[in-house]
């Protein structure tokens, strides 16, 4: 059983609020539906600390999907999750190893003045989107990402 000393300490540590998460994305989802720019599937595991799904994006009339993971930090939420697009491992710049996308430089600051109001739905919106916008086309025209309907995969 809990002792009073016990139930005031976790009284005063803030609880991560995993509804919250969800409603989160699901108006997300809606409301890229709605903007007929749908882009995301995600999936968690029991405890909503990691979430994987695939992503993808037009371009030029070719839909490229990919593998992804959302691992939420330690540190979350203080911290953002680690967005991971393992199929492009070490085929950007802008990723770090276990593919991981790089976000320090235009993410990261967004995400410490805003959090912890910040959650997973935030990140797919203001950082993945923004990232395979410009990293997937840039890939694609140096060749290491072709089309699955060109035999190969993003992988």
């Amino acid at each position: 059983m809990c002792d009073e000393a016990v139930r005031r300490a976790v009284a005063q540590i803030p609880l991560l609020k995993t509804p919250e998460e969800y409603g989160a994305l699901i108006r997300a989802v809606e409301l890229n539906k709605a903007a007929d720019s749908d882009w995301f599937r995600l999936e968690a595991n029991g405890d909503g600390t990691r979430w994987s799904g695939v992503c993808w994006v037009v371009h030029e009339l070719m839909k490229y999907e990919l593998q992804l993971e959302v691992q939420l930090t330690v540190t979350y939420p203080a911290t953002a999750p680690d967005l991971i697009l393992p199929e492009l491992e070490g085929k950007t710049a802008k990723m770090f190893s276990g593919g991981k996308i790089c976000l320090t430089e235009h993410f990261q600051p967004l995400w410490a003045r805003n959090q912890p109001r910040f959650g997973v739905a935030h990140a797919l919106a203001l950082g993945l989107g923004p990232w395979l916008a410009v990293e997937i086309p840039d890939l694609i025209s140096k060749g290491l990402i072709t089309h699955k309907d060109n035999s190969a995969t993003c992988g």
